[in-house]
């Protein structure tokens, strides 16, 4: 069974995650030629379970080359081994990774393992990481009896998630700005009824953190007359909303850019003297809040520019 990835690490490095024998032997056979052709070598190919980042499958081959397993008993060890191996020398390491690519490989992982891996996507990647996934999605939950065909299974079907499923899956693993890129419009495939079709999801992480009162605001343009983003705020059209510096900063940036008017205090709150905020609640920021109690200043002449008898502002 397949189950890769490609990983985008620091410095530009790519990283292909694969257990499939044959493929990653082909793919290793054949990099310094691709490497040469392009000109530069930035790519390596390791033996690991998306499901599971940390375990290196080329060093716990190793181990087993050492100690054959021929019994319960060394089964048993066996699985301390790789609990040793996550952590001294894990596959991939904790917020190493800017980007995970991924084409129809998801629906693969067994239904048991499958919070696992969204954890370990979320685990790898660095703060503002981000994952871009095509997979293989179905408009209806897929039966027990299509799920236990053979033929199915390896044909991406037995396994698809159902779509709904397949985003709320990255929500609950701690993504934001989750977006359907590309839904195919016409299935790829109909099974007794059930329509299979391929679709891109694009997710980032780095919304963790604590929420800190800075008396910023955000006004939300439009079009719609309210939107809610993943922690529950609610953003009414033209409201000035009171959010913390974390939100503040997080909905100015991709893929939320330009939905949001940034207000700033007039006097900044430095994030040392910043109190809790709660961030459970959506409510509004009162204009003198930014501006300060005692905010005075005056801009237009003393003369309005819009009276009876003037040209217009």
């Amino acid at each position: 069974m397949l189950h890769a990835a490609q990983i985008a690490g620091p410095g530009g490095r790519v990283i292909g995650v694969d257990c499939n024998r044959d493929m990653l032997a082909l793919a290793r056979r054949h990099r310094l030629t691709v490497a040469e052709r392009l000109g530069y070598d930035n790519v390596e190919f390791r033996c690991g379970l998306i499901q599971d980042l940390r375990l290196d499958l080329d060093r716990l081959a190793d181990e087993l080359a050492r100690q054959p397993v021929h019994d319960q008993w060394g089964w048993l060890e066996v699985r301390s081994v790789e609990d040793r191996l996550r952590d001294e020398a894990p596959l991939v390491p904790d917020e190493s990774v800017d980007c995970i690519l991924s084409n129809c490989v998801l629906n693969l992982v067994r239904p048991a393992d499958r919070r696992s891996l969204f954890a370990e996507m979320y685990r790898v990647l660095r703060r503002d990481g981000r994952v871009a996934v095509s997979d293989i999605v179905a408009d209806e939950d897929v039966p027990e009896p299509l799920q236990r065909d053979p033929q199915l299974w390896s044909g991406c079907i037995a396994g698809a998630y159902r779509e709904d499923a397949f985003l709320r899956a990255f929500e609950d693993a701690g993504f934001h700005g989750i977006e359907i890129a590309m839904r195919q419009k016409e299935p790829w495939r109909t099974v007794d009824g059930i329509e299979f079709r391929s679709v891109t999801v694009v997710a980032h992480k780095g919304k963790q953190g604590p929420c800190l009162e800075r008396n910023q605001a955000l006004i939300y343009r439009g079009p719609f007359k309210t939107v809610e983003d993943d922690d529950g705020h609610l953003f009414p059209r033209g409201e000035r909303v009171a959010v913390c510096d974390k939100t503040f900063r997080l909905l100015q940036r991709e893929p939320y850019s330009g939905a949001f008017e940034p207000v700033e205090p007039r006097e900044p709150i430095a994030l040392d003297e910043a109190r809790q905020f709660d961030c459970r609640r959506s409510a509004r920021r009162l204009p003198r809040e930014t501006k300060g109690s005692d905010y005075a200043a005056t801009t237009a002449p003393a003369s309005s520019c819009c009276g009876p008898d003037s040209a217009g502002c």
